[in-house]
């Protein structure tokens, strides 16, 4: 076998052990089982209901912090059904608004939608956390792709919510989120 041939051999297995490590060991190897014991139990009725407040980080894809935003947020709910206005204020001067439209099914299944999503999100709530996956397309200034997300949140036991979300474009991990939302007392 030629030098290039073994070069080109082990990229490919490198390659097939970081894939393999993400799939057993890493952000993507969670499932919402792994949660289900754990208490408080984060229900999104109750957790992110009324106005909440944000504030978060967005690593880019070489884990350098690459924008910091805060986030005033509003939540409604009717039985299953619930509305979550969000208001971001970035660093970079810029602000989005973001109008989320989740169901929830007895089973804890979540089912959510939003204008910038491509199709509907799925996920599920169990025990101490809920994980949402979804296609969002960035707004054009951003480039206009289409990303996959997972988002997870975690339910601390004071009641603050922490997200951490990954953004993958063909499978590569372009961007991470990392965030806390606090309930506003009225």
């Amino acid at each position: 076998m030629e030098v290039l041939g073994w070069i080109g051999l082990g990229a490919a297995v490198m390659l097939a052990l970081v894939l393999v490590k993400e799939r057993l060991a890493g952000f993507g190897a969670q499932v919402p089982e792994d949660y289900a014991g754990l208490g408080p139990q984060f229900d999104l009725r109750e957790h992110l209901r009324g106005p909440i407040k944000c504030e978060g980080v967005i690593y880019g894809p070489l884990g350098r912090v690459a924008s910091r935003f805060t986030g005033d947020f509003e939540a409604s709910w009717q039985g299953n059904r619930g509305v979550m206005r969000e208001h971001f204020d970035y660093d970079s001067g810029n602000s989005q608004d973001r109008e989320w439209r989740l169901e929830l099914g007895n089973d804890g299944s979540i089912r959510a939608e939003a204008d910038d999503l491509v199709g509907p999100g799925a996920g599920r709530q169990l025990g101490a956390a809920a994980r949402l996956c979804y296609r969002i397309r960035l707004p054009k200034e951003a480039g206009g792709h289409v990303l996959s997300v997972t988002d997870w949140m975690y339910l601390a036991p004071n009641g603050v919510v922490v997200n951490r979300s990954q953004f993958r474009k063909f499978g590569i991990k372009v961007a991470e989120l990392v965030a806390v939302m606090r309930r506003v007392e009225a």
